[in-house]
């Protein structure tokens, strides 16, 4: 475990997730908003069924990473950084949430970098983000902020992939992500 100073100059505990911490990521889900859930999880989810908490928590840490980040005070789990190596074994679909009372506050940055490092030394080049399709000016956005390409569209989404740059993270990397939670939240179903 290390401690990473975030954007708003908190301290953060981060480091790579352990089957033990199911209990953890239980209570950090009860306490995401059904708007934060449906971002991560592209659909509703009221709870993380059992096998869901092993398949998050129980990783490989070389094809699958997790990276958690907790609050030093308190032992709370604040978010969750992953990646899941493609069969492209340079490629990996990356994904970060984090606790709703901490978005805006440099977390998803923190862990985002954190994690691209962990990528880098497994190997892995690039990292892909699955989309939402409906709204192709925001996709267009993205293309205007570096190289990145379309692999593949199906079930309404779009999954888009953005190269590693060879330390931190570029602009277009985090636009990426940051464009998959917003897209979501566009479009997200009327309750």
């Amino acid at each position: 475990m290390h401690r990473v100073r975030i954007r708003d100059g908190a301290q953060v505990d981060v480091r790579p997730i352990e089957p033990g911490d199911k209990d953890a990521m239980r209570d950090g889900f009860a306490r995401l908003s059904p708007e934060s859930r449906y971002e991560r999880f592209l659909s509703p989810l009221d709870q993380l069924s059992n096998s869901m908490l092993r398949y998050f928590t129980e990783v490989d840490h070389h094809d699958h990473e997790a990276l958690v980040a907790f609050d030093p005070s308190d032992g709370r789990a604040l978010g969750v950084a992953r990646y899941v190596r493609e069969e492209d074994p340079e490629v990996a679909e990356a994904a970060i949430i984090v606790a709703d009372d901490w978005h805006g506050r440099g977390l998803g940055t923190a862990l985002l970098e954190e994690l691209a490092e962990r990528a880098r030394e497994e190997g892995i080049q690039r990292f892909t983000a699955i989309v939402l399709a409906r709204n192709e000016e925001m996709i267009d956005m993205l293309f205007r902020l570096g190289p990145a390409k379309v692999v593949d569209r199906s079930n309404g989404t779009v999954q888009i992939e953005a190269d590693l740059p060879a330390a931190g993270v570029s602009d277009q990397l985090r636009a990426l992500l940051r464009m998959a939670a917003e897209m979501t939240k566009r479009f997200r179903p009327k309750p």
